[in-house]
């Protein structure tokens, strides 16, 4: 007979900052998402995990950083050197792994307001808080890894560990965080990734990222009512 696969549900929450809802760099009708994300943090999960942003002074996603560049323009990033040595691989590439980055207001710097959850959010709310562009020099939107895999963080870890067969994800910004970290969870292949629209909010109104996460293979569901069906409550 053949055994019965055990559902485990795992909520991922991203980036419900103060900075990214009401702050320096607050998404378009931010505090919008709050109650739909406190409603969805209700269900019952068997794990909820939250990610933040949690930058140095002076992080290189940050326009100050690069004189003469105007605020939301674009610039040229690359690896850090002494990472990729740290990862044993070849630094005469460095200059072939350049990426674009919009140049950001200064926001989720360590320890100021800004960074701190958005109430009435609290970390001890969560299993695990995944901290993400802690190093000067590197960029990272998804929860699971930096765009050059210099810096993984420990949450596949951890969703392994739990057995997770179903991975939730919610927060913002629907075409930045929330989409990195979703097309990587499907890139694990280790459970199913879905994103539920209602506790999601995007920088842009334009909608793109949507079909960018089906094509990735994200499943989409519209609703917490949805949502609620989908985990038979």
């Amino acid at each position: 007979m053949a055994a019965t696969l055990t559902t485990v549900n795992a909520l991922l929450v991203i980036d419900m900052q103060v900075d990214f809802i009401t702050g320096s760099l607050a998404v378009p009708d931010g505090p919008s998402v709050i109650e739909p994300v406190k409603e969805i943090m209700k269900l019952p999960f068997h794990a909820r995990y939250v990610s933040k942003d949690w930058h140095p002074p002076g992080h290189i996603s940050f326009a100050s950083s690069h004189p003469g560049k105007p605020l939301f323009g674009l610039t040229t990033i690359f690896p850090p050197k002494h990472l990729v040595l740290a990862k044993g691989q070849d630094v005469s590439s460095i200059a072939e792994r350049g990426l674009e980055q919009v140049l950001w207001p200064d926001h989720c710097v360590q320890g100021t307001p800004g960074a701190q959850l958005v109430e009435p959010l609290r970390e001890d709310q969560f299993d695990a808080i995944i901290l993400k562009g802690t190093d000067l020099g590197v960029e990272c939107y998804s929860a699971f890894k930096d765009p050059w895999g210099l810096l993984p963080s420990n949450l596949e870890a951890m969703l392994r560990e739990k057995g997770v067969t179903d991975l939730y994800v919610v927060g913002v910004a629907g075409d930045y965080c929330v989409k990195a970290s979703a097309i990587d969870a499907v890139r694990v292949g280790a459970w199913t990734t879905w994103i539920v629209r209602e506790g999601v909010r995007s920088v842009s109104t334009e909608g793109k990222e949507w079909d960018v996460l089906k094509s990735a293979g994200v499943g989409i569901i519209n609703t917490i009512d949805d949502l609620k069906v989908k985990l038979g409550v």
